[in-house]
């Protein structure tokens, strides 16, 4: 690793999906990667050598995004590491899904404190840090239902409408400090969790997108790394749709 980081990049959920390719597109030999996984040590090692070989460094650490402490302890790793907190991707997420009258009270605490929670705990304590730099980028992975709603999945589309309120409030808090804050909304992408679906189950997603087509990871990481550049340095506040016009 180079003696002298100009990027610090943090990446919450890293280790598998959407996350690795957002971790992969920053993958630079003078940005320094950071990413938090919950469950699979395996698959966080892995993240980090797919972008050790496309030239870049990333860490994971084992962190409870709806956990204040923990993130407190992610950021302060960080912080003592390189000094600066440049991007931060808020991708962690789970659901648990379930029609509302069968949804129990246990999943729809753990999908809010993780997806929703999860990102307002990661945001407070990044923010701190581009406050002080007076420059930052956040980028808040929603979804497509969060705007559309979705039968079965109460708890997951509130939690990812939640993330785009938040977007907006937190980008008109932040503008003039030279820090955006713009949310990615996913479709149907392929990953590994789409992928344990049945064949009926996909066909009948793919028939949902006027595309004809199921997404790639890194085609919502190219969005990332956009909103991140120089080039989208006056958006701030949006929210693009990355769903091969599920939503339109």
């Amino acid at each position: 690793m180079p003696d002298q980081i100009k990027r610090t990049v943090v990446v919450t959920g890293g280790s598998r999906g959407i996350g690795r390719a957002i971790c992969l597109v920053f993958a630079n030999p003078d940005t320094r990667i950071f990413f938090n996984y919950s469950r699979s040590e395996e698959d966080a090692r892995q993240t980090e050598e797919v972008v050790s070989q496309a030239g870049g460094y990333a860490s994971g650490l084992q962190i409870d995004v709806s956990s204040l402490t923990d993130v407190a302890r992610f950021f302060k790793t960080i912080l003592d590491e390189t000094g600066r907190v440049d991007i931060l991707v808020n991708n962690a997420g789970i659901a648990r899904d379930a029609l509302i009258v069968r949804m129990s009270e246990a999943d729809w605490d753990a999908v809010l404190n993780t997806n929703l929670k999860g990102t307002f705990n990661c945001t407070k304590l990044a923010a701190k840090a581009m406050l002080k730099q007076r420059y930052g980028r956040i980028i808040n992975i929603t979804s497509v239902v969060g705007v559309s709603g979705n039968p079965g999945q109460a708890n997951y589309v509130a939690s990812k409408a939640g993330i785009i309120g938040l977007t907006k409030s937190v980008a008109r808090e932040l503008a003039t400090r030279n820090i955006t804050v713009n949310a990615v909304a996913p479709g149907y992408i392929e990953t590994e969790m789409t992928n344990k679906l049945s064949d009926k189950a996909k066909s009948e997603m793919v028939g949902l997108v006027p595309a004809g087509r199921a997404g790639k990871p890194s085609e919502v990481a190219d969005v990332v790394e956009f909103l991140a550049s120089e080039k989208a340095s006056y958006i701030t506040g949006q929210v693009i749709h990355v769903s091969g016009g599920m939503y339109i």
